[in-house]
């Protein structure tokens, strides 16, 4: 049976030889009991790449993303996001079924926030209503294509946000993407956000778990908001001895990832009635508009699929492709002939 080759998510990736090997001899422990060695080490690992005090191992990015909103906000409070991001769009309504937040959202083309847009809705306490919370930033921006914060946007509202007495969480899934971009280091990044949340399942390659680090204190009542989400995994140390190898050794190979979703959207550029600005693709995701084809994403993704090429639709006319480390620059080039095939097709 043909391989497909799998552009859905940086999520598909499957662990390599040396995770399965890492996992094979993980020495472990109860981690509720704070006992199991591995998960330790990761979490001291996991801390020190974001700069940060203390880390706690979740089972998943959004677990990490609504401790961070529990663990900083009071129900009635506000949240300050952008309209497409995660936390609003992908979490269950985790802010105001979880934390008991009010979600104040902005619009942005580019997924990025700037202070300029954060600081009118910004409110303190007052007779009617409880102020603002939290403030979510995330980097990089899954649904504007992988998009990176520039630096020193983030410092301003780092800045601003703390001077006004409110506390930023960077929802970081892919902030490994964002360093390697940006030629900077992952704690730089995160230097002054109160708390960062990162995956190890999606560009790194790791089976299970992200971390979310902080401070001490907040780490400490973040293992309780853990315990409260039913995420405390006891012998653990299976599943971390994985991200530890991601930690230490994926970052290295996702410049390549970066390149090869820039060759797709290349050529994706010069297919007829397909839309993208191959400038706006930073890191390893691309969304592309086939309004102009007169196919419907649905039909356009079932195409794909009768050839071996794995991709989501984002709406009637919006494709998203994300590049990983099991696909290569050849498979790369044979869903370009896939597609360049189907698109002659159907908009002859």
């Amino acid at each position: 049976m043909m391989k497909a080759i799998d552009l859905r998510s940086d999520t598909v990736t499957r662990p390599t030889p040396a995770m399965r090997q890492a996992m094979f001899e993980a020495e472990v422990g109860d981690d509720v009991y704070r006992e199991d060695p591995t998960v330790n080490r990761l979490e001291e690992l996991a801390a020190r790449l974001a700069g940060k005090e203390a880390a706690i191992f979740v089972p998943t990015g959004t677990m990490g993303n609504q401790i961070a909103l529990c663990t900083h906000a009071r129900p009635g409070q506000e949240l300050i996001v952008e309209g497409r991001s995660h936390v609003m769009l992908y979490e269950m309504g985790g802010p105001s079924v979880n934390a008991g937040l009010l979600t104040r959202t902005i619009a942005t083309r580019d997924g990025i926030l700037r202070w300029q847009q954060i600081q009118p809705l910004v409110r303190p306490p007052g007779d009617h209503y409880r102020g603002t919370g939290l403030i979510v930033v995330e980097n990089t921006h899954n649904m504007a294509g992988g998009r990176v914060y520039p630096p020193e946007i983030l410092a301003e509202i780092y800045r601003e946000a703390h001077a006004a007495g409110i506390p930023v969480h960077m929802d970081g899934a892919r902030i490994f993407n964002a360093a390697a971009y940006l030629g900077r280091p992952v704690d730089e990044l995160a230097a002054s956000a109160d708390s960062v949340m990162y995956c190890l399942s999606k560009g790194l390659g790791a089976p299970v778990g992200s971390l979310l680090a902080g401070t001490r204190p907040f780490i400490e009542q973040a293992r309780l908001a853990r315990k409260g989400f039913g995420g405390g995994m006891r012998q653990a140390g299976v599943l971390a001895a994985a991200g530890i190898v991601a930690l230490e050794q994926s970052p290295a190979g996702l410049p390549n990832d970066h390149a090869n979703a820039r060759y797709l959207a290349d050529c994706i550029s010069r297919m007829p009635g397909v839309a993208i600005d191959p400038a706006e693709v930073e890191t390893n995701i691309l969304v592309f508009d086939i309004s102009r084809t007169g196919l419907h994403t649905r039909e356009f993704s079932g195409r794909l699929r009768e050839k071996g090429v794995l991709a989501n639709g984002l709406d009637a006319a919006r494709m998203r492709m994300v590049t990983h480390f099991d696909v290569s620059r050849k498979d790369c080039e044979q869903a370009v002939g896939v597609m360049e095939e189907m698109l002659r097709k159907a908009v002859a």
